[in-house]
């Protein structure tokens, strides 16, 4: 696995300019369009934790899932906040960008410079 992973969407305009602001610093980046694989709880706890977010933090709450799901309600655990960006993964803010075990929120792009 390359040492740079961005989860990226390739309909939303950050994650393209992320995309393009590693490529123009040369760095090689696997892409994951989180949207057809997702990543799994697993995964998705270690992002949070190198991202040091709470689940509902990683979240896209103008998304109509959110809403729908009800993930506002200060009851739900982390356990199940998980859970529902795995199952429906356009809960997750993006991009995301992991580099050598450390993560950044591309919002802005700007922001993963500081782990490359």
């Amino acid at each position: 696995m390359p040492g740079t992973v961005i989860y990226h969407n390739p309909r939303c305009s950050k994650s393209r300019q992320t995309l393009e602001l590693l490529n123009e610093r040369g760095v090689e980046a696997q892409v994951v369009e989180y949207l057809q694989t997702p990543p799994d709880a697993t995964t998705l706890r270690g992002i949070l934790d190198m991202l040091g977010l709470e689940p509902r933090e990683l979240m896209r709450s103008d998304e109509p899932e959110y809403r729908d799901l009800n993930l506002d309600d200060a009851s739900l655990s982390r356990e199940q906040l998980i859970a529902a960006m795995v199952a429906h993964p356009r809960l997750i803010q993006r991009p995301i960008v992991v580099r050598d075990g450390r993560a950044a929120l591309g919002r802005p792009p700007e922001q993963v410079l500081g782990i490359l």
